[in-house]
């Protein structure tokens, strides 16, 4: 996606349920942000029991602090992300489950349109250290490249 985009531009292209997530945060202040990524990290779900043999399949994000696996289905034309994020890191689990919330379902074209800095579209770029926000940032480039090969490989 063009970084020359502006904000609402870019939230305007957002799959229908990351749009919903994204203004709910956008009209929030900055410390509701935080309580908000929370909310989200202790409703993340664990991973599927189905996934938790297959784990060696999943890919590392190396560029989080947190040791962040994520895996990447397309069924039916509609991709699902799976995300492992420790309990331990609410910031990462809750970013990650905004992500996952806001594109599971969605088409494989609908999540390669989506910014990679969707953490500043959420405004959680005035909360979080850069640091941790170059992961968040990460994150999302793992995903689009996992629908990517997946999509080459016809699934």
């Amino acid at each position: 996606m063009s970084s020359e985009l502006t904000s609402e531009e870019k939230i305007d292209a957002l799959p229908a349920a990351l749009r919903a997530i994204v203004e709910e945060f956008r009209e929030a202040l900055p410390q509701e942000r935080l309580e908000y990524l929370l909310d989200f990290a202790l409703a993340m779900p664990d991973l599927p029991e189905r996934l938790l043999s297959r784990r060696d399949q999943m890919e590392q994000v190396h560029e989080c602090q947190t040791a962040v696996f994520v895996f990447t289905e397309i069924d039916n034309g509609a991709v699902y992300f799976y995300i492992e994020v420790p309990r331990e890191s609410p910031t990462v689990r809750g970013y990650a489950a905004i992500v996952s919330e806001g594109l599971n379902g969605a088409t494989p074209d609908e999540v390669l349109r989506t910014p990679e800095d969707i953490y500043f579209l959420l405004g959680l770029h005035e909360a979080i250290s850069h640091q941790r926000l170059r992961g968040l940032h990460a994150l999302m480039g793992y995903l689009k490249r996992q629908v990517v090969a997946k999509m080459g490989q016809g699934s």
